[in-house]
């Protein structure tokens, strides 16, 4: 457990008062933020504050991680390196997304072909490597297997295809996995503050959830019992969950209402990494659904923007994502935020509410 709060509390540090120091720096260089014309008109005073800050989560989490281990003496596990690999992968494609629209002063940043090879890429790295490095001391287990998982795997296995089958049909699920978490927070990413608290709740879950599953790990327990968690490292995922948390918390402090600064696709793609890696390595695929309830509900709002302007020529929202709907229906951003924050706070406790009970009750 020291490790875990050593993590968090590093993190905090170093992203509290690192980012001050990251602004001077970007507004040196007047790296600020480019603001649609087609957006709420209210958005046009945020023009040129500062922005790509989700490199100092990045290396807030990074530091706080290799930190925590060192203070500790524990090593760091293949499980906690692959949730760092995919985070920081992808906050490199969102870096250079955000660089591409300050260094062109456009809304455009790389194209969408671009952005998804690049996610791509690191998402094929990151399947790929979850299935190799066994573990002597835990009956060979690997970071992540190819089982679909709830609230722990089920038996729904896709090596049902065979073992270039069920490896590539793995590749599939977790590039699903990533892309649709990486852009869901993506997309939430749109008030100050929003995207930054509403992670912070998940990442606290996580926490929660991965070192209820050390306690309860099929590999540590005197007595193996059937509601026990065969997952590979869960306390060292607790530990990643920390770290990324705690940078969060710094930098909120500076990107809450009236934002100094925004963590752009840097900061959105890499936190959806990081959520994406811990669902898949924790064995709770589908229960960062009801986690992240608030970044399903604002995805599906684009969804159904799009669709049905398609079909009908009209549209839902006033504008897409929902959270832009109502501030264009007059509500105040730090509002919007707060409320939102409620629905993001409501879903991870039911997320919680839903792992918890599954444990005691043993269904």
């Amino acid at each position: 457990m020291r490790t875990v709060l050593i993590a968090g509390a590093f993190s905090l540090v170093v992203a509290l008062f690192g980012t001050p120091l990251y602004i001077r720096w970007l507004v040196r260089r007047g790296y600020g933020q480019f603001v649609r014309d087609d957006g709420p008109t209210t958005h046009h005073t945020k023009r040129g504050t500062p922005t790509m800050g989700g490199v100092v989560i990045i290396l807030a989490a990074l530091l706080a991680y290799g930190a925590a281990h060192v203070f500790t003496g524990r090593a760091p596990t293949a499980s906690g390196l692959l949730v760092l690999f995919l985070m920081s992968g992808l906050g490199i494609v969102g870096f250079l997304d955000d660089f591409l629209k300050i260094s062109k002063q456009r809304s455009l940043g790389l194209t969408a072909r671009a952005k998804l090879i690049g996610q791509g890429v690191v998402g094929i790295a990151f399947a790929v490597l979850a299935l190799q490095f066994p573990s002597a001391d835990r009956d060979g287990a690997t970071p992540a297997s190819t089982h679909i998982s709830v609230l722990r795997d089920t038996p729904l296995d896709l090596a049902w295809f065979g073992a270039v089958g069920g490896t590539i049909a793995f590749v599939v699920w977790v590039l699903l996995i990533t892309s649709a978490v990486s852009n869901g927070v993506n997309l939430t990413d749109g008030l100050d503050g929003l995207a930054t608290g509403a992670t912070t709740m998940v990442l606290a879950a996580y926490v929660l959830i991965c070192t209820f599953q050390s306690n309860q790990s099929c590999y540590s327990l005197t007595e193996v019992e059937s509601r026990c968690y065969e997952v590979r490292d869960p306390r060292d995922l607790a530990v990643v969950a920390a770290a990324v948390m705690g940078a969060c918390f710094g930098f909120l402090w500076w990107n809450a209402s009236p934002a100094k600064i925004f963590m752009g696709d840097t900061g959105s793609l890499a936190l959806g990494g990081a959520l994406a890696g811990l669902a898949i390595l924790s064995r709770t695929q589908i229960l960062l659904v009801v986690l992240g309830g608030l970044f399903v509900i604002i995805t599906l709002s684009v969804i159904l923007q799009v669709g049905g302007f398609k079909l009908t020529r009209k549209r839902i929202f006033r504008m897409a994502p929902l959270q832009h709907h109502f501030e264009l229906a007059g509500w105040g951003e730090v509002t919007i935020v707060i409320r939102f924050w409620i629905i993001a706070g409501l879903f991870v406790s039911l997320g919680l509410g839903i792992f918890y009970a599954e444990w005691v009750t043993g269904a």
